[in-house]
């Protein structure tokens, strides 16, 4: 249940980022900005902390031994992640965005076929295909059942163009974080804690923010002071607090798919924390009955499934030992 609890408290500072994003957008600001910045900010306070802790070598003594490794994977796992979140800001509001977003919980499910896990014996090592967790499946389709009721009302109200820009980068951003974050989890290996993968990974996506600094500034020219402010806002406590919080849960289960799956759904409750916090700071319209029943769902489905997961542990574990005796 650790790391659960873990990806619950990540999953209240990631909703500072469509909160804030979508603050932002009410200003004025072009999403260019509110992406580029958040991870030019988070590199020197990732930087603080991995060197204060003495890791700083060996970050770059690993990412040496994979250069492209780390590019594709940083550009999928926090560009193709964050840039087409910001983008959406424009067209959606923070707490619809956050609903969409929560179609990770199937994305990652997905994924499970493209990874592989190592079972290490005396004599060798077996290597076998992930399967798609069928239960954690289920009740990842409760979870969304009850953000579909959340967004039932507004959806009703948007146009069609206007809800597939919001909606389509939302999908993409889905299935990129966490193809992204396991894949540098394979490469890592396990060697590297959450905080120099994190900055390892936010060194790596750089080449990405700086070109888009450069065309945000031959287009829309420089931020307004209000959004570099907010920007730094949601690099500390999305960038840097929340992805290191989610990174730690994931790291904890990074070899048992059931469990992984339900770290993931715990983001589910951002779009809770995301309607709170636009609730109070934005003055949205209170959740109608529909939407409140959707609450309920998603809280329900999150229990479901942490329950479930913590139980299947000792199922994989028994599917280890069959192929390893296959």
């Amino acid at each position: 249940m650790k790391p659960i609890l873990i990806g619950l408290i990540g999953a209240l500072f990631f909703a500072v980022t469509f909160i804030v994003n979508a603050l932002m957008e009410t200003q004025g600001g072009h999403w260019i900005w509110s992406a580029s910045l958040r991870y030019l900010f988070m590199i020197p306070f990732l930087m603080l902390i991995v060197m204060l802790m003495g890791n700083l070598r060996t970050l770059f003594q690993e990412m040496k031994k994979h250069k492209i490794s780390w590019l594709v994977w940083s550009f999928v796992g926090f560009g193709l992640f964050y840039a087409p979140l910001c983008y959406a800001a424009a067209y959606s509001p923070g707490w619809l965005i956050a609903g969409t977003w929560q179609f990770t919980i199937i994305a990652g499910t997905l994924l499970a076929p493209l990874f592989f896990i190592k079972v290490h014996t005396p004599d060798q090592t077996f290597i076998y295909r992930q399967g798609i967790p069928i239960k954690g499946l289920l009740f990842s389709t409760i979870i969304l059942a009850g953000i579909a009721l959340i967004q039932l009302d507004h959806l009703s109200k948007v146009p069609t163009s206007v809800l597939l820009l919001g909606l389509v980068p939302v999908l993409i951003a889905a299935f990129a974080y966490p193809l992204g974050n396991r894949k540098m989890m394979e490469v890592c290996e396990g060697k590297l804690d959450a905080y120099q993968r994190v900055l390892g990974m936010t060194i790596a996506s750089l080449p990405l923010w700086l070109a888009l600094s450069v065309y945000g500034f031959s287009t829309v020219g420089l931020p307004s002071g209000s959004q570099v402010y907010q920007s730094l806002i949601v690099a500390i406590s999305s960038g840097v607090i929340a992805t290191v919080l989610f990174f730690m849960a994931t790291d904890m289960v990074r070899n048992n798919m059931a469990k992984l799956a339900a770290v993931e759904a715990t983001q589910s409750m951002e779009v809770i924390f995301a309607l709170i916090g636009e609730l109070f700071l934005l003055g949205i319209a209170f959740p109608s009955p529909i939407a409140l029943t959707g609450l309920t769902l998603v809280m329900l489905g999150m229990a479901i499934h942490s329950f479930a997961s913590h139980n299947e542990q000792k199922t994989e574990k028994e599917k280890s030992v069959m192929h390893m005796n296959a």
